[in-house]
């Protein structure tokens, strides 16, 4: 198989990647990978998480690592569309000529973090969302590109709801994954005291760039995915639709909108992205498997039911991902 020849290269390189985040961020290590995989699958991450857990931290240190450039935007109901995006200002030049000129925003990095996202107005928030999914800022009539890779990294407080505006679905669609930043275990957490105490800055390498992201990912579109592959995919995403053919009983009864197609295509992606880094040539059910919670867990709106019954996302996926398994083993069997 001559396409998999650049794999244990890129792996490497990528494994380097992690323990260079890892002398900064303790543990974590499904966060930092989903994060690598938004990155090089080219879509965009929610990390839902108390304050403290070291999401800006990661970003920032990521941005080190990869050479990139990186800007944080706080969200807060003040903040304004022009803030993110950028606004046309008057310059006047040395002999008195004035000409209009665009002065980027902080969108115009490689990694954004938009920290608190669902504390801006729906205006703000809908700013960045058309910048996520075009890849470009209009101002006037002039349309400005934003370079690759470009990652957004979102962040939302699950406590505080109080003067928050709650992304609306279609806006949570356009995420690649969502990922839950859970606290540190007790050896976690008595590392990062610890390091405190050091005070020491460690250093970090600079251990790949730009030109390198954008070949692994590129390299990643190799991975190959087997139709039996395909087809538990779609069979996953169909199962979370209510009123189907092919829903599951319990979204049936719990879920009120199911997956979107891009729910698909996102568990392709991710697993395809997935797969390579942990050096396999042709994508699993297994990888599949492993990352569907973080691409689903956002696509599926609940009911009323659900809610008095205690049910959440991570509850009916894990029920609706082991009956597609079993499913797809028997009809290979």
């Amino acid at each position: 198989m001559a396409h998999s020849s650049p794999f244990p290269e890129a792996v490497s390189r990528l494994d380097l990647v992690r323990s260079e985040i890892g002398k900064v961020i303790v543990g974590q290590q499904d966060v930092v990978d989903g994060v690598l995989i938004c990155l090089l699958a080219g879509g965009h991450v929610l990390l839902e998480g108390v304050p403290g857990l070291g999401k800006t931290t990661l970003l920032r240190t990521l941005a080190r690592v990869l050479h990139l450039k990186y800007s944080r935007i706080q969200f807060t109901p003040d903040l304004m569309p022009a803030d993110i995006v950028g606004s046309v200002i008057m310059e006047t030049s040395d002999t008195g000529g004035k000409a209009l000129k665009f002065q980027p925003g902080p969108v115009f990095s490689n990694l954004v973090l938009a920290d608190e996202i669902n504390r801006a107005t729906p205006k703000t928030q809908s700013a960045l969302l058309e910048a996520m999914q075009e890849r470009t800022v209009t101002s006037g009539t002039v349309t400005h590109h934003l370079e690759s890779p470009f990652l957004v990294m979102a962040t939302q407080n699950p406590i505080e709801m109080e003067g928050t505006y709650p992304l609306p679905e279609a806006q949570l669609d356009r995420f690649l994954m969502k990922i839950l930043v859970q606290y540190p275990t007790r050896e976690d957490l008595n590392t990062i005291v610890e390091r405190t105490i050091a005070r020491e800055e460690p250093e970090l390498s600079q251990v790949m760039d730009r030109d390198t992201i954008l070949s692994i990912r590129r390299a990643c579109r190799e991975v190959l995915v087997a139709p039996h592959v395909q087809d538990y995919a779609v069979s996953l995403v169909m199962s979370t639709q209510p009123g189907t053919a092919y829903a599951h009983e319990l979204a049936n009864k719990y879920i009120r909108y199911g997956s979107s197609p891009r729910g698909a295509q996102s568990l392709v992606e991710c697993g395809r992205v997935y797969a390579f880094m942990h050096g396999h040539a042709h994508l699993s059910i297994d990888d599949i498997k492993t990352i569907a919670p973080a691409v689903l867990r956002h696509r599926i709106i609940l009911n009323f039911d659900a809610h008095a019954d205690d049910q959440t996302p991570e509850t009916l996926l894990k029920e609706i991902i082991t009956a597609a398994t079993s499913k797809a083993a028997q009809t290979r069997a």
